[in-house]
């Protein structure tokens, strides 16, 4: 199967320019391709693999990939997909941000051989490049008219209360000149993105033939959405980053194991490399019923491996059978272990009162389970008589237990349940 035909197969082709030499036989031959990455944060998300791994798999088939880091268009913000102005990265933040993600990158992409990949930082041909330098040479080739009409522009423009500042309004020219820039200096033909991205994309691809009087290209991965029409890679606590310190092994495995049924072989497709063989496998599971969320199970573990290492996804299956399987919870790792209990509520209880002779296991109860002492009687006599009142997975069964420091979980936590749903975390302060 050529690269274009398994993009198609895997639904990553959205939109694509083609020329008289179609993109699909340009790509018979290597090519040079990039991609761009905004340093907004100091960690990529789940949602740039999209884009990142689209440079992997052009790698893979022979092509040499460009990645860039935006140091310069990251001062301005993309108003692509955004409702409202973003708040402007000052340049030392940016510039943290920027050394994070390289070392990032280049876990992804092999930086020798042949296909070499290479990393460039578009401030460095943007940062000292004069205003009127770029108003005469970039500005020039660009109409008004035709920037209006970019949907990115246009969307911010018709929202009431809304607009679009020139600072953010100048976004497209500064792309386009960054694909000039590699066309030029790299030899660079084709530039990939979201789909958010086309009117960036198509506006370089207008600035290379100006130009250079040269045939570039330009293609559109989907932008992702849960079926459910939430923005895919969002949850409670936020995005979902590729960053351990940020978004926990634990909790990154827990976001791919939760996609729903409609979406699992989709994101197979998209984010793995598994062959479309496996993956139609897995899919007659999924429609059949047949196993319980095996392809969940599958996608989870190669998603965690991939970005954290294979020995890290292992480490988060343990603790996971630990969780879900009834084991000992001190065998769960410290740092997944709120992951792990995530939406359960929490109560804090003071370290001074497990200590010395402790607290009574009633008490704990009481103001973990039951919310005060109105309901102490009630929960005493749950305590006694319902065999499900646990601390850490053990039965307990007297209210005059004494919870100590000893009984802490990590010298930190205790998992109080009443049955199989009631779950509190008691941090203790």
């Amino acid at each position: 199967m050529t690269l274009f035909a398994e993009l198609e197969a895997r639904g990553l082709v959205h939109q694509v320019t083609d020329h008289e030499v179609p993109l699909a036989r340009a790509l018979e031959q290597p090519q040079v391709v990039y991609a761009g990455f905004d340093p907004s944060a100091s960690s990529l998300h789940v949602g740039n693999l999209v884009p990142l791994l689209g440079l992997v798999r052009f790698q893979r088939a022979g092509h040499r990939p460009i990645v860039l880091a935006g140091g310069a268009t990251g001062l301005i913000g993309d108003p692509s997909g955004k409702n409202e102005e973003r708040n402007l990265l000052d340049r030392e933040r940016l510039a943290h941000n920027l050394a994070c993600i390289k070392e990032q990158l280049k876990k992804f992409l092999e930086f020798s051989g042949s296909r070499a990949a290479t990393l460039v930082d578009n401030l460095d041909w943007t940062g000292s490049l004069p205003v009127l330098d770029f108003l005469r040479d970039v500005g020039k080739h660009f109409t008004i008219n035709a920037m209006l009409r970019k949907d990115s522009v246009q969307n911010r423009i018709e929202r009431e209360g809304s607009g679009i500042s020139f600072t953010e309004f100048t976004y497209s020219l500064l792309q386009a000149n960054d694909f000039l820039v590699l066309a030029r200096q790299h030899g660079c033909t084709i530039q990939v993105g979201g789909s958010d991205q086309w009117g960036n994309i198509t506006a370089g691809i207008d600035l290379v033939r100006r130009v250079l009087a040269k045939h570039v290209y330009g293609l559109t991965f989907p932008l992702l959405m849960n079926t459910d029409g939430s923005k895919f890679g969002k949850t409670a606590k936020g995005a979902v980053f590729l960053d351990k310190a940020m978004t926990s092994p634990f909790a990154f495995r827990q976001f791919w194991f939760q996609t729903a049924d409609l979406d699992v072989v989709a994101r197979l497709k998209t984010f793995t490399f598994l062959p479309l063989e496996e993956i139609a496998a897995l899919e007659r599971t999924v429609q059949a019923k047949s196993d319980n969320n095996a392809a969940q199970k599958r996608l989870a573990h190669v998603m965690t491996a991939m970005v954290h290492g294979e020995a890290e996804a292992e480490r988060v299956e343990k603790a996971v059978g630990v969780f879900f399987g009834g084991g000992d919870l001190r065998d769960i790792p410290a740092e997944y272990l709120a992951d792990a209990f995530e939406g359960a509520p929490r109560v804090t209880v003071s370290r001074a009162r497990l200590e010395g002779e402790g607290l009574a296991w009633l008490d704990l109860v009481v103001e973990a389970v039951y919310g005060g002492g109105e309901k102490r009687g009630q929960a005493k006599r749950d305590i006694a008589t319902d065999k499900s009142m646990s601390l850490n997975g053990t039965k307990r069964t007297d209210p005059a237990d004494k919870i100590t420091t000893k009984d802490l979980i990590h010298g930190r936590y205790l998992v109080v349940r009443k049955g199989k749903a009631g779950t509190v975390l008691v941090e203790v302060v």
